[in-house]
């Protein structure tokens, strides 16, 4: 199957950018020295950009950015969000907060704290009144994702936009699940080739036990190293590379294969 590939957004702290990242992951330039804090999205109103928390700004900002790329309206897609954690410090904050103070616990943190904020939010900045998706399969939450979008393009034959985006684990919890810095993807995908185009995605399924992911380059994989979004930098750098063919785990024996056109 195929699906034409219109829009390619990322964000890590030391990559603050698909122009940036790109050119790193191919050996063109060197990555800035700098750590950025987290992205600003200017499709939230003033107000907004300084309350939302760092997983729902990333999500928004790759969104908003893949769009702008394919040169689409952010209010046209249908879209799929995928994380494998949601917010942990929002969700660490909950939890100390019900053992301590539980009758002062913060209602917009509490909102923050669901597993479709991102998405919520996004539909509301962007005026998306089209069908959403959130997905989290603990370490395959990428390939699942994906995955996810690519069955939805293909069986509604309309523009679907991907995300995904993990965070920084915090307090206990960073005992239990680990995630470090920020990442965050968009993809926009469509199912027909258009001016905006910038690759094709043909793609297959294979039951395989263990299945065979292909691995980051030991160059590029410091970037994204200890984010619990770190499997999506093979796809990424197959993007930027426009040849490598690259196998995601979207489950324990599902292969998502992926060949760049």
């Amino acid at each position: 199957m195929i699906a034409h590939l219109d829009g390619i957004a990322f964000w890590a702290q030391r990559l603050p950018g698909w122009d940036v990242a790109s050119a790193v992951f191919i050996g063109a330039s060197a990555a800035p020295a700098g750590i950025a804090r987290r992205p600003a999205p200017d499709l939230l109103p003033p107000t907004e950009r300084r309350r939302a928390p760092d997983t729902v700004a990333l999500a928004i900002e790759v969104a908003a950015r893949a769009c702008k790329a394919a040169s689409i309206s952010p209010a046209e897609p249908a879209s799929v969000f995928a994380t494998t954690h949601g917010d942990l410090a929002i969700t660490d904050y909950l939890c100390a907060n019900l053992l301590e103070s539980p009758l002062h616990t913060s209602p917009t943190r509490f909102h923050n704290s669901v597993h479709n904020a991102a998405a919520g939010y996004w539909c509301i900045a962007a005026g998306n009144h089209a069908p959403y998706t959130t997905i989290s399969v603990a370490g395959y939450t990428f390939g699942a994702g994906l995955l996810e979008a690519l069955t939805q393009l293909e069986s509604q034959q309309r523009p679907v936009l991907f995300v995904a985006y993990d965070a920084e684990a915090s307090g206990p919890l960073a005992t239990l699940v680990s995630s470090r810095g920020l990442v965050g993807a968009g993809l926009l995908l469509s199912p027909c080739r258009g001016v905006s185009t910038v690759a094709e995605l043909h793609w297959s399924l294979a039951g395989q036990s263990p299945v065979p992911i292909t691995e980051p380059s030991p160059q590029n994989a410091p970037w994204v190293a200890g984010n619990a979004m770190a499997s999506c930098l093979p796809l990424f750098e197959a993007l930027a590379r426009r040849s490598t063919p690259v196998t995601l785990a979207a489950g324990p024996a599902l292969a998502l294969q992926l060949e760049i056109r």
